[in-house]
């Protein structure tokens, strides 16, 4: 008996819904969940952001102002917290010209990975829902793809 309830007891500090202990990042509740899940991309809104892209299932997408046209610099432990979006498909919402929309081959890990305007997009880990942007200007230089990818290439 007892040895059951001390397993019980070791599995309830375990429970997977608990979010891990660094997390700095705030819970944002989705303001508007996937539209579309037929469609690869979509254009989602919130206040704080205003329009951004998203995939099918309403996940957020990122830029790193650290990168260059063509070349990501988050590499290493950065994948971790900032995995790589692949879209594998040349459909994209309305509004957005294909032309815009490409891939490269990451040096470091070999995968490919999809570009907006040349510059590699992302997820954000700790995004766990739909609608979710809490990565959105992490360090100030995480951002959401929308229309301040537009001033950034535009400045460079």
């Amino acid at each position: 008996m007892w040895k059951w309830l001390f397993v019980i007891v070791l599995l309830a500090g375990c429970m997977a819904d608990e979010a891990p202990e660094n997390m700095s990042a705030p819970i944002n509740e989705p303001q508007e969940a996937a539209q579309n899940p037929a469609e690869p991309l979509q254009v989602m809104k919130k206040e704080e952001t205003g329009q951004y892209l998203a995939d099918s299932a309403g996940m957020t997408l990122y830029y790193y102002t650290n990168d260059k046209e063509g070349v990501s610099a988050c590499t290493h432990y950065c994948l971790e917290e900032w995995p790589p979006f692949y879209l594998g498909s040349s459909d994209v919402p309305e509004g957005f010209s294909k032309s815009d929309f490409g891939v490269i081959t990451r040096t470091d890990t070999g995968e490919k990975q999809s570009t907006y305007k040349g510059y590699p997009l992302y997820y954000f880990s700790r995004d766990q829902m739909a609608g979710q942007t809490n990565g959105y200007s992490a360090d100030n230089e995480w951002y959401t793809v929308n229309n301040a990818i537009e001033r950034m290439v535009q400045a460079k």
